[in-house]
């Protein structure tokens, strides 16, 4: 399945209230796999819940930094 992915990072910078934000397009069948892949080698926590019209939200914690992925279908 094609998705639109939206990954953002928030900032852990004082004063700072800005997140970094990514988009890409992905084809997988499976978006929390994809993102245990994206971050391999790495000590992860990831959580996951189901959107409407198919969005898929993947929440995964690496060294105590929260990323939330976003797929989109396309």
């Amino acid at each position: 399945m094609e998705y639109e992915m939206v990954r953002e990072i928030q900032n852990l910078c004082p004063n700072n209230q800005m997140r970094d934000i990514f988009f890409d397009e992905v084809e997988t069948d499976d978006p929390v796999a994809y993102v245990r892949n994206f971050l391999q080698g790495k000590a992860v926590d990831v959580s996951s819940e189901s959107g409407a019209n198919g969005s898929v939200t993947v929440y995964a914690t690496c060294d105590g930094l929260t990323q939330k992925f976003i797929f989109t279908p396309i």
